[in-house]
C-alpha cells in the first residue's frame, strides 16, 4: 500500500502553525529554567491555549497543537508528557499528568485502505492523576479525583474516583480520601 499520494488531513494554516508554535516553543520554552511557569503559560496563551491560574507545563512537555489544549487552574503537564492535541484536550482544575504520559486525540481507521485520521477529544476531570507513562487514547473522558496507574492503557472512559491500570486499563478499586 503506497501512502505517500495522501494529502495531508490538515490544512496547510494548521500546518504553519504547528511550524511557528514548534520553533516557539523550542527557541523560548524548551530549555527554560524550571520555575518560569508564567513564561510557558504565556507562551501557550500566545497560541491559542486556554491555560487557568498557576497551571505548570514542565519545559520538556511536548504539545502538538497548543489552540486545542485548555488547563483549568493548577493543572499540570509533567517532565516528557505528549500531548498530541489534534482534537481537543481539556485538563480539569488540579489535574495532573505525570512524566512520560502520551494523551492521543487522534488514530486512523484501520479499516479503510488509506488509514484516514480519525480524532475524538479527551477530557481530564479535576483532581484526576495519570501517573507515570500511561497512555490516555482518543475520546476518553476520565472523571474526577480517578487515578489512572503507570503505564495503563486507557481506551475507554474511568469512572469518577476510582483507580485504574493495566493494558487495557480495568478497574481496580474505588479512591477514598483518607484525611492526615
Amino acid at each position: 500500500m503506497d501512502l505517500s499520494d495522501c494529502p495531508s488531513p490538515h490544512s496547510l494554516a494548521n500546518r504553519a502553525g504547528r511550524l511557528l508554535w514548534n520553533v516557539a516553543w523550542v527557541v523560548s520554552c524548551r530549555f527554560s529554567p524550571r520555575p518560569l511557569w508564567g513564561w510557558r503559560r504565556m507562551w501557550l496563551r500566545l497560541f491559542g491555549a486556554r491555560i487557568g491560574a498557576g497551571a505548570l507545563v514542565f519545559p520538556s512537555t511536548k504539545i502538538w497543537a497548543p489552540w486545542n489544549l485548555e488547563m483549568g487552574e493548577h493543572a499540570c503537564l509533567g517532565p516528557e508528557v505528549e500531548c498530541y492535541c489534534v482534537d481537543r484536550i481539556r485538563l480539569g482544575a488540579h489535574a495532573l499528568v505525570s512524566q512520560y504520559a502520551f494523551l492521543c486525540a487522534a488514530s486512523h481507521d484501520y479499516e479503510q485502505r488509506r488509514l484516514p485520521l480519525v480524532t475524538a477529544p479527551i477530557a481530564i476531570g479535576p483532581s484526576v492523576w495519570v501517573a507515570a507513562d500511561a497512555f490516555v487514547g482518543p475520546g476518553v473522558t476520565i472523571g474526577e479525583g480517578a487515578v489512572v496507574g503507570a503505564r495503563a492503557c486507557v481506551v475507554k472512559d474511568v469512572e469518577a474516583w476510582t483507580v485504574v491500570g493495566g493494558n487495557p486499563a480495568r478497574f481496580l478499586k474505588r479512591r477514598e480520601i483518607r484525611s492526615s
